[in-house]
């Protein structure tokens, strides 16, 4: 034990908190603070995602208008996911669906499933002088249906402003079954604006739609922000096994990376929304790309969880700036 402080917090850790009024009222929330500049926040009662990043007292990520949403104010149908879509660093997408809703094979999917609205149990951490590991678990299991359980820990460096999210997702079920999952992390003010620098060095660039291919060539360049404004998206494809992608504000000298196997999450997605208020730069690895698991499993790329079959993935966050 340190003898110039009182109490370990002085110097970091995980504090849990409750939301008070609102649609977030009663919502745990966990904050996590490395001692060097780095905080994130947790929310254990949405699949343990990062609702808040900040480096430093610089907002890193986006708080959509939604604000902070419970779970019991998730609706399901069409694109009603995006009512309580509060975004954050890390909003995950999955297990049984991810991007436009369809219906393949008969089953009738909502945008981008339902585990980001599905609240962890088994939610605690350990710490010690290195790191700060909070852990959970989530079932995304239903009777007569999908069988999936999702193992997270956040692992928190303490010695250097990064973080890994390590997932395990398992089939605990008796059939095969489709598997998606999309990490749906979102850039925001100040770290995101029209100075702000993008880097993905990816080998190919692929336009979404017509809208998207008709500004291709500035799929690197952000905006400031526009009534009216239609949201573009690019996929990139990585020619080597490490996918990255960076974004740097050189006002602020404050930048972050993100770093992950490109052959297991071979779906990178830029989400480029330069909207009035709905100002926001997605930067989304994957299994899958965001246009409907109909469409996943026509082209071929979509994955599958045999019984007792587990996979894992882990994606790695750096943040950059004066040290």
């Amino acid at each position: 034990m340190n003898p110039y402080i009182g109490h370990e917090s002085q110097l970091g850790g995980v504090e849990e908190h409750r939301l008070v009024g609102g649609k977030g009222s009663g919502m745990r929330l966990l904050e996590i603070n490395n001692g060097r500049g780095m905080e994130l926040v947790a929310s254990p009662d949405r699949c343990l995602d990062i609702s808040r990043l900040r480096y430093k007292g610089i907002n890193m990520s986006y708080f959509s208008p939604c604000g902070y949403v419970a779970p019991a104010y998730y609706e399901a149908a069409d694109s009603n996911w995006l009512k309580s879509f509060t975004a954050g660093f890390l909003t995950t997408c999955g297990l049984q669906a991810v991007g436009s809703p369809c219906t393949d094979e008969g089953e009738v999917l909502p945008l981008h499933g339902s585990i980001a609205n599905t609240p962890a149990e088994q939610v605690y951490w350990l710490s010690d002088e290195e790191k700060i590991c909070v852990y959970a678990t989530v079932h995304d299991e239903v009777l007569f249906g999908r069988k999936l359980v999702l193992r997270r820990m956040l692992e928190i460096s303490r010695l250097e402003n990064k973080f890994t999210i390590h997932d395990e997702i398992e089939n605990t079920g008796g059939r095969t079954e489709p598997m998606e999952i999309l990490y749906h992390m979102n850039m925001g003010y100040p770290l995101l604006d029209e100075e702000s620098i993008v880097t993905i060095p990816a080998a190919e660039v692929i336009p979404r739609d017509s809208h998207a291919a008709a500004d291709v060539e500035n799929w690197m360049h952000m905006e400031k922000p526009q009534a009216g404004y239609q949201e573009r998206c690019y996929y990139h494809k990585f020619g080597r096994k490490e996918g990255r992608a960076s974004i740097y504000q050189p006002k602020l000298n404050t930048g972050l990376e993100i770093s992950f196997d490109a052959e297991s999450l071979d779906g990178f997605t830029e989400w480029k929304m330069m909207g009035v208020r709905d100002y926001v730069l997605g930067l989304e690895c994957g299994n899958c790309y965001p246009d409907g698991r109909d469409v996943m499993r026509k082209i071929g790329m979509l994955k599958f969880l045999q019984p007792g079959e587990k996979k894992c993935y882990k994606v790695h966050v750096v943040l950059k700036g004066d040290e």
